[in-house]
Parts: C-alpha cells; structure tokens; sequence
C-alpha cells in the first residue's frame, strides 16, 4: 500500500464529525424582507443598487430606454453588447447600427462600454444575476469600463435564496446549460492596499442599471 491509499485508509476510519446535530426543519433567509409585493420589490432593488454603488435609471418604455443608451455612449461609436434574443429591448443591434454605433466582438478590451440583459435582480442586495453562455458573454460585463445591465421589474426577486429555489423548481436546465453564472454587486472595487477604496480595480469602474416597466 502506498502513502497514499495509506492516508486514505486513515481518513475513512475516522468518526463522522458533527453525527448530533438535528436536521434543519426551517431555513432562514439572509436578508429577511418585510414586504415582498412587486412595488416593494422593485424599490427596495433600486435603493440595494445605489447603495453599492450603482446608477438606476426607470424608463417609462424602450424609447426612453434607448435614450439613456445614447447618452452613456457619449459619442462612443462602439460598443460590445449581448445577442439581441438575450435583451428586453427591440430590435436593439438595428437601432444602434442606424445610429452609426457598432457592436464589436464581446473580447474587444478597447471598448469603454458593455451593455447585457440579465436573468434576475435581487432586492434585498441590489445584485444582478445572469448565467452567461453563447449570446451571453461575460467578458461583455466584466472587460469594459463602463458596464450596463437592461432589465425589467419583473425580473427581480426577493433574494439569492428566491432565486435558487426558481432554479431547482424549473429543474436546474439553465444553470446547467450555462458556462458560468455571474452575481454583479457595483462595480469592482478593492481596498487592499492601505484600505483605499479603488473602484475598477478588477472589472467596470461604473455600472449603470435601466430599468424597464
């Protein structure tokens, strides 16, 4: 017997630690909310948000949303975004190519701006939820310096836990399908050195949420 199958042996025979604790017959939420209606929803997602450091924006329909588009590009004439079937606006690529900006390959390190749909937000956060995959390219959400997240308030949930309990109800197809899944809370950030707080250190320096009804 080798060394390691010596080990191995060892590690088997010993006692199963923590045999007495009694299972768990109620599980509590990490962020318990005290109303969960849509309207308390939405605004307690939109205060989360801001208090992270992201900029929410509530647009009355896609026009006023493609607005906002507009004036955070600040005159960029590309931009890398998300597979139009993955975005909650219409016809999102065609709008933006009438306007004479471009959509460059989701790797393009030099575009300043990214902009994605998402799968949920939850409220009790302000954090976004996607599971990335072919139309939904992480690099989108993590390369540029200025990040945009599209959304519909019918997309947030409560919470993390919310969320998973989606997931195994719809019988985890999506998460297991999907490359990777991704939880943005702001934008990246660090305080490492001397405990200066230094945003973009690792992904956007700005992260701005358009909201749609």
């Amino acid at each position: 017997m080798n060394s390691r199958n010596t080990i191995l042996k060892k590690l088997r025979a010993t006692q199963t630690p923590f045999t007495d604790v009694a299972p768990i017959e109620q599980r509590r939420n990490m962020v318990p909310l005290a109303e969960t209606t849509p309207d308390a929803l939405t605004q307690r997602f939109i205060a989360e948000a801001e208090k992270i450091g992201c900029r929410v924006y509530a647009a009355e329909d896609a026009a006023a949303a493609f607005e906002r588009v507009f004036a955070l590009l600040n005159g960029d004439k590309q931009i890398s975004a998300w597979d139009d079937a993955f975005l909650p606006m219409p016809e999102f690529s065609e709008t933006l190519k009438t306007a004479g900006i471009e959509i460059t390959a989701s790797d393009n390190g030099q575009v300043r701006l990214g902009i994605t749909g998402i799968d949920a937000g939850l409220a009790s956060t302000g954090s976004l939820i996607f599971s990335s995959g072919h139309g939904k390219y992480r690099t989108v959400s993590l390369l540029p310096t200025v990040y945009v997240a599209i959304m519909t308030t019918n997309q947030i949930v409560a919470d993390f836990e919310t969320w998973v309990a989606l997931q195994k109800e719809r019988g985890l197809d999506q998460f297991r399908q999907s490359s990777n899944t991704v939880i943005i809370s702001g934008p990246s950030k660090t305080a490492d050195i001397a405990q200066e707080l230094i945003l973009g250190a690792h992904g956007p320096k700005e992260v701005h949420i358009i909201l749609l009804p």
